[in-house]
């Protein structure tokens, strides 16, 4: 654990006492540990990062899931738009961006594909939405450090393929490496695809994606979230009417808590009051329902019913990512609300985290945990350790908490 984080939990206990020695400590991990890191052991020679990587940098393979390639140029690109703009991260951003843009693209198919060796072969085609996602969400934040039109060219070439794609059944759309019940919606595609179609569309000022991203936020809380319960659902029957358990009433609170800071972040620029504050609540709500009590820590999964059978694989440990998420999450919603409760969870959350994930001798967090907060051998989604959730999540903290300085 960094001797920092260390400090800060055993001296006050409450990493929120002090906010501005938090966005210290916050930002000095970012920058000082965590992307370091990624420069040490994962850039390829041939281009792109390796992914396939333990938690000492050792590299285990050099095959290249595109999902992480995009993911990767989009903390890249932030990082140069809002932290610093260091030469190296946008040159990082470039070079994995030009392999994924010249070996990623199917033009038969008109997506992006999953999976390439680490000179350009195909391992996987097209066989995961999401990966359409992230090649989004990455080029509009290249696009934005760039300034150059051919990003943004090929963003809208996504994400006019991928609402194409979105008018299907959610059975029926490519959703490796989740596999979706026959007759299901699922919640992970209206979640990013939300997001995405929204910073795109604020970018080229293009009401066609906006609309689209406002229409699938409206449908997350008419359809995903259900009043009678107060609680998003993982998945739902095609005519929107709830899926049979345990399917069905599979809860997984990080998700949640990600998408709603998703949400608010539309909300916000909307200027949606009503959206913010049930984002809130729902934030709140589902953390509730997800923190275990005996170990500390974020479930993975749980049942909306409080069934012993979850329809989740791995639903009782504790990944790092949905801890990554409470953490920007609880912050922006003190923001937006005042309520110190978040603060509280956020407190909560801080210590669990750092005094469990991070692997002080090489700089990363290890990313899989038993409910008893010990370390996990083997895959729990894909075989890959990316630089996203986590510097992600650590921009947007040490945002808020500027702003938070600054309306004192």
């Amino acid at each position: 654990m960094c001797e920092e984080s260390k400090e800060i939990t055993m001296i006050t206990n409450r990493a929120s006492d002090d906010l501005p020695r938090l966005r210290e400590f916050l930002l000095d991990h970012l920058t000082g540990s965590i992307i370091p890191f990624w420069f040490r052991h994962a850039v390829d020679q041939d281009g792109g990062l390796n992914t396939c990587i333990r938690d000492d940098g050792t590299i285990v393979n050099r095959d290249k899931y595109l999902w992480s390639q995009w993911r990767a140029v989009w903390v890249y690109s932030k990082l140069y738009n809002n932290v610093e703009r260091n030469p190296a991260w946008l040159e990082l951003a470039e070079n994995i961006q030009a392999f994924a843009t010249q070996h990623g693209w199917d033009d038969d198919f008109g997506g992006w594909r999953l999976k390439i060796t680490h000179d350009g072969r195909v391992l996987q085609g097209c066989e995961s939405v999401y990966v359409d996602a992230f090649a989004m969400y990455g080029l509009t934040e290249f696009a934005k450090a760039t300034g150059r039109e051919e990003p943004l060219e090929l963003a809208r070439k996504t994400a006019d393929n991928s609402l194409r794609r979105l008018r299907e059944p959610h059975d029926k759309i490519p959703h490796a490496p989740y596999p979706i019940p026959a007759g299901a919606r699922v919640h992970g595609l209206p979640m990013i695809f939300g997001l995405v179609l929204w910073e795109l569309g604020l970018l080229l000022d293009e009401p066609r994606y906006k609309d689209a991203a406002l229409a699938i936020s409206d449908d997350i809380f008419e359809n995903f979230v259900r009043p009678n319960r107060g609680l998003l659902l993982e998945r739902i029957a095609a005519n929107n009417s709830e899926y049979p358990p345990p399917l069905g009433t599979t809860v997984v609170p990080g998700h949640v808590i990600e998408d709603m800071w998703f949400q608010i972040h539309i909300a916000r620029d909307t200027g949606n009051r009503a959206r913010i504050e049930e984002s809130c609540r729902l934030m709140k709500r589902h953390l509730e329902l997800g923190w275990d009590e005996q170990y500390g820590g974020l479930l993975l999964a749980v049942d909306a019913d409080g069934g012993e059978e979850v329809g989740w694989n791995h639903c009782d440990t504790k990944l790092w990512w949905p801890h990554t998420e409470c953490l920007y999450g609880l912050l922006l919603a003190y923001e937006q609300t005042g309520d110190s409760e978040f603060l509280q969870w956020y407190d909560r959350v801080h210590e669990y985290s750092f005094n469990h994930y991070p692997v002080a001798e090489h700089g990363e967090w290890t990313q899989n945990l038993d409910r008893e907060g010990k370390p996990m051998e083997g895959i729990i989604c894909l075989p890959v350790k990316d630089p996203f959730h986590l510097p992600r999540a650590l921009i947007y903290c040490v945002e808020v908490l500027e702003r938070l300085a600054a309306s004192k």
